[in-house]
């Protein structure tokens, strides 16, 4: 197995991401249409949080609702924004670090994604537990 490969090598860097001001009717399309299930947020090019498709998932089937009308999920989204579903302190890692040490991380932790950040915070791309699962499975 190759050491010490830096997590750039790995990290998806085609990025689909949302901002603040976008809805989770947008959130959800997104998801939905290119088959992901974490969208790192920016402000300008700066990551601010992640939204993960569980997070819509667990506000979409309200326990307190008897009828589960398929309008379920738009009157839940009119009630939440982006900024109060997102997880707000993201743990990341810088495009140098390796793949082994991303791996570490996700393994002790219970997300499954890490953006990956320049030392100002700027986007550069993100690792998920699907592309260490691919590395790995390329090294066999």
């Amino acid at each position: 197995m190759k050491q010490k490969v830096p997590v750039e090598e790995i990290m998806t860097k085609e990025l689909i991401t949302l901002t603040l001001s976008d809805s989770l009717y947008d959130a959800e399309r997104l998801f939905k249409k290119h088959k992901i299930r974490h969208i790192p947020i920016v402000k300008g090019d700066k990551l601010i949080g992640v939204l993960s498709y569980s997070d819509l998932i667990k506000i979409s089937y309200v326990d307190v609702v008897e009828d589960e009308s398929e309008d379920m999920p738009s009157v839940v989204y009119d009630l939440y924004s982006i900024e109060q579903l997102m997880a707000k302190v993201v743990v990341s890692a810088l495009p140098i670090a390796t793949v082994k040490e991303v791996t570490e991380i996700l393994s002790k932790q219970s997300y499954h994604s890490i953006p990956i950040v320049d030392q100002l915070g700027h986007l550069k791309g993100i690792v998920t537990t699907t592309d260490l699962l691919k590395y790995f499975l390329k090294q066999y």
